[in-house]
């Protein structure tokens, strides 16, 4: 399976991670994303969903708090992530699906999410809630600055 744009890179700037083209998600997770950004709006809401270590399947969701309870920008709450990672150690988990909202515009990686995006083996998803009446889900790899849309298999 290739993504391109990223495949055809040097393997040292890819960072030898091999990417999949569909985020295969559960819909209770997307529903609880989508639920997280209305609650939060207009603040930026933000999470996780992390899954056993090497398999790219997200298991277990943890809403985070937006320690800058901001409409244009979300940082997790340190006290939390530290426990996060404390927690997915412990239980030899990683982090699969990194998610925030959007509430002004669309779901799509703002220069701030590339300059923040850490977690190369992530999936980067974007609700945005500037439309109420039609929230859009939409999921990206990102490294190395690189932007990769990606399809988003939602499962029962």
């Amino acid at each position: 399976m290739t993504v391109p744009g990223l495949d055809d890179q040097a393997p040292e700037r890819a960072g030898h991670v091999r990417l999949a083209a569909v985020l295969s998600i559960a819909r209770a997770h997307v529903d609880a994303m989508v639920a997280h950004a209305r609650a939060d709006h207009p603040d930026e809401a933000c999470g996780v969903i992390v899954g056993p270590e090497g398999s790219d399947t997200p298991t277990r969701f943890l809403a985070m708090t937006n320690a800058d309870r901001s409409p244009t920008f979300f940082r997790f709450d340190p006290t939390e992530q530290l426990r996060l990672y404390q927690d997915m150690e412990d239980a030899d988990e990683e982090i699969v699906v990194v998610y925030h909202s959007h509430t002004a515009t669309e779901a799509y990686p703002s220069r701030t999410d590339l300059s923040y995006a850490a977690e190369p083996q992530a999936h980067y998803v974007l609700v945005s809630t500037a439309d109420p009446d039609a929230v859009s889900v939409r999921s990206y790899r990102i490294v190395d600055g690189v932007v990769t849309e990606e399809e988003l298999a939602i499962t029962e």
